[in-house]
């Protein structure tokens, strides 16, 4: 079977420190870091005090008052950056044939601020149940595909993954296979989430996940640094669209970039830790190499999980040398996470707009908050630490990794006839 190609003709984001995907790109040139207190809830009794909020944000900008009712923040957030990611590719045009445009969304968790409101409601009302007849449709993780379809009519394949932290790269996967064998001529694929919550924060800090450095926050998240103590919860979402490469060209579609390959594994060996040698890292990298026809040396930067935890941060770069070998100092590794925090089922897409964007402007986003090194990873590697650099970008990749051992990697490359 001949694969058709597939490319980036469409970007859209809501995140911790800007809401566009322009907005996004400038931040973290710049070195931004999104975080700061809690300002959804009182914080003072919890471990963790500060989050990566998304800011300025009116749902009533994307979505008539009365839908905005209708939807929790995870989806406002999914549905406005879709909204961004459409206009900016085109493809709401009556001249397409919208049986053949699908969405693929993605959330880790979904509706927890809807499920905290309505249970909170019961337990301290009379015990009557008078739960809002939009309860279930806001908390459930499929429901931003369903909402996206029905806004424009896009009746291809529609559903949600689900695969912790890796839940929109494994959307974005999913999107490239279905499009590359014909089964759609174009996705809106993506991921949202919004856990800044009573429940999310205090979830995490029972994980002993997050950073607790309420003293600083804008230097918490501090990935592949020796004093890192977890990641920073952030919130918002990423949309792309996917579209067949033929069909991008027929209607004059511009292209940022062309989706080169897609790898997934699974680590199989704990509920919330990753493998100790980084093992399915190293397979889903190798997975998404090994899909885009592609060697080692072709690759120039690698965005990867990067999430500022103690294990993690170790494992990930012993994956990537084990992957990559003396090329893998070649290579410009960085961490946007280390700016935007930790989206958790929105990380994989943002990263890949962050990815992809790299690729289109031959620049790498810098890996902020790097004060020492650890002697457990290989300093050898240029983690791009401080300023973002220049440098010709051929070919990227972005790593995902989720709690239950989900790992994905999706690779992107510059577009040529």
């Amino acid at each position: 079977m001949q694969l058709k190609r597939v490319v980036v003709t469409g970007i859209g984001a809501i995140t911790p420190i800007g809401n566009t995907a322009t907005e996004l790109w400038d931040s973290l040139l710049l070195g931004k870091s999104g975080a700061g207190p809690i300002t959804y809830f009182d914080a003072s009794k919890f471990k963790t005090q500060f989050a990566c909020e998304v800011k300025n944000f009116d749902p009533k900008d994307y979505l008539d008052r009365k839908e905005v009712r209708k939807l929790d923040r995870y989806a406002q957030y999914g549905f406005a950056s879709a909204l961004q990611a459409v206009e900016n590719s085109g493809i709401d045009s009556e001249d397409l044939d919208k049986d053949r445009i699908g969405v693929i969304w993605s959330s880790g968790i979904g509706g927890l601020q809807s499920f905290h409101e309505e249970v909170e409601g019961f337990v301290t009302g009379d015990g009557t149940p008078r739960y809002n007849p939009f309860f279930i449709p806001k908390m459930i993780a499929d429901i931003v595909a369903g909402h996206i379809s029905i806004k424009y009519g896009f009746r291809g394949p529609n559903f949600a993954t689900v695969s912790a932290c890796a839940s929109s790269a494994n959307a974005l996967a999913d999107a490239f296979n279905y499009i590359r064998m014909g089964k759609a001529v174009a996705f809106v694929s993506g991921g949202s989430e919004a856990a800044i919550t009573q429940e999310g924060v205090g979830g995490f800090n029972a994980l002993h996940a997050i950073s607790t450095r309420n003293d600083d926050p804008l230097t918490a998240s501090r990935p592949f640094d020796k004093d890192r103590d977890g990641f920073v919860i952030g919130e918002g979402a990423g949309a792309l669209v996917f579209e067949e490469l033929e069909h991008a060209l027929a209607r004059g579609a511009h292209i940022y970039a062309e989706v080169a390959g897609a790898g997934l594994s699974g680590d199989a060996y704990h509920m919330t830790a990753p493998h100790p040698e980084g093992y399915g890292a190293y397979l889903c990298m190798k997975a998404a190499l090994e899909d885009g026809d592609l060697k080692p040396e072709d690759i120039d930067h690698i965005n990867t999980h990067g999430t500022s935890t103690p294990i993690g941060d170790v494992v990930e770069p012993k994956a990537i040398v084990k992957l990559f070998g003396d090329h893998a100092y070649n290579i410009n590794i960085n961490s946007t996470k280390s700016m935007t925090g930790h989206l958790l089922g929105g990380a994989g897409a943002v990263e890949a707009i962050a990815t992809l964007l790299a690729v289109k402007n031959d620049v790498i986003p810098p890996t902020i908050n790097h004060f020492t090194d650890d002697p457990e990873i290989d300093h050898r590697l240029n983690f791009t630490f401080g300023k973002a650099v220049k440098r010709e970008v051929k070919a990227a990749l972005s790593n995902t990794f989720g709690f239950g051992g989900h790992n994905a990697s999706i690779i992107f490359k510059k577009f040529t006839r």
